[in-house]
């Protein structure tokens, strides 16, 4: 059965959207300024001073840490049901999950170091991230293998003595751009012999340890997501103590499945949000603008690409609670069908109606004058993180047929 967000959760949207109506929406200008000006001096690698000012004022709001489902010392606390509409508020300005602690890759990998990490791991690094005093970076993806497979991955994590020497490549470690970004989760094969699923590990390697180069930024359709970037990072003989090993060794697949759960559905949430913003774009540009003489919204085209807008985002939306309440009250493993669905519906959902904002804004809509090319740039790249469509539509279709095989016997 559908349950819906408690009254906690309503009354945390109503304050998130004062927020954005007095902090946000105000200042994406200044947010694209800043970043220009950095780009033309040539440091756009650095912090947004926007958004270290505006964390503050949010701490200061009770408006920080929203996502963690666990609570730890006083932080956190709320399910997945309950975060979802305030993610889906977060979705609609690119850089505003950072504000609020909420921003990934850092919500992933705190809910990672909270469900594996042991006390001293949680002491070192998950307190100054909760804290906003420091950034991570999650290096799973490699250049190098087709990495929807994580089997795949071929880092290598040897151990020698009290130390693992890890040598790789790895790239789209989203994150790892900013200079805040003290930690990595490098995920890797301690043991290639081992069965397919036991072989491979995850380590915490600190960025400044000798052997990390971050190699290059990586660009998505153009932009290149700066100051949290999508870099290209080589380990050269990185060495790190075996104690900064996460859960144990062969167990890096296991943290991956817990890890990538609420990373899906959260990239989801965000989607609706980016998609609920470009129909408001779009009704609001096909009501001003004047052609064939009558405004756009009167042509029945667009009638029914507004009506199928509604029904699509309304759709993920129902079908995003619903996976987030499995997740709340059965765990991620058995609602890995409903995760794997949304991340399906939601980008592809998003993907259509940014792209029908954008025809409605003719070439305003793919220039740098509206919001709609980059959301585009986004939605589409989220179609291919954290496992691509074709990967979880055969989980979907495996799961159906196990199904029907098991009401057979």
């Amino acid at each position: 059965m559908l349950a819906f967000p408690s009254d906690r959760s309503h009354e945390l949207v109503e304050r998130l959207n004062a927020f954005f109506a007095e902090h946000i929406y105000p200042n994406e200008a200044r947010a694209h300024q800043e970043l220009h000006a950095n780009r033309m001096a040539g440091n756009v690698w650095q912090p947004l001073k926007l958004v270290e000012e505006l964390k503050v004022v949010a701490r200061k709001a009770g408006l920080w840490n929203m996502f963690l489902p666990h609570p730890y010392k006083g932080q956190g606390g709320i399910s997945n049901l309950d975060y979802a509409p305030l993610c889906e508020v977060m979705g609609r300005v690119s850089w505003s999950g950072e504000v609020f602690n909420c921003s990934a890759p850092d919500t992933g990998n705190m809910e990672t170091l909270e469900r594996y990490g042991s006390d001293a791991q949680k002491e070192q690094w998950l307190e100054p991230l909760l804290d906003g005093r420091i950034r991570s970076a999650f290096l799973m993806t490699e250049p190098a293998v087709a990495s929807s497979d994580a089997t795949n991955i071929q880092c290598s994590i040897r151990r020698e003595g009290d130390h693992y020497v890890i040598n790789g490549r790895k790239w789209f470690s989203s994150g790892a751009g900013n200079p805040n970004c003290a930690i990595f989760i490098v995920m890797g094969k301690t043991d290639p012999d081992a069965p397919r699923h036991a072989q491979q590990s995850m380590v915490l390697v600190p960025r400044d340890t000798p052997g990390v180069t971050v190699l290059r930024p990586l660009t998505v359709f153009g932009y290149d997501d700066a100051p949290h970037g999508h870099m290209e990072v080589v380990l050269d003989n990185v060495r790190v103590p075996v104690e900064n090993i996460l859960l144990g060794e062969g167990r890096g697949f296991e943290i991956a499945q817990g890890r990538l759960g609420p990373g899906r559905i959260h990239h989801c949430m965000r989607s609706i949000g980016a998609a609920e913003r470009a129909l408001e774009m779009m009704v609001d540009r096909l009501q001003q603008r004047i052609a064939f003489g009558g405004p756009l919204s009167a042509q029945s085209v667009w009638h029914e690409r507004i009506a199928e807008s509604r029904c699509m985002i309304d759709q993920a939306r129902l079908l995003t609670l619903n996976a987030a309440h499995r997740m709340d009250t059965v765990g991620n493993k058995v609602a890995k069908a409903e995760i794997a669905m949304i991340k399906v519906v939601a980008p592809n959902m998003s993907c259509k109606v940014v792209d029908w904002a954008i025809q409605a804004h003719g070439a305003a809509g793919v220039s740098q004058d509206t919001w709609l090319a980059e959301a585009y740039a986004h939605q589409r790249t989220v179609r291919i993180v954290d496992g691509p469509d074709e990967v979880h539509r055969n989980a979907i279709a495996k799961i159906e047929l196990a199904k029907r095989a098991a009401a057979r016997r």
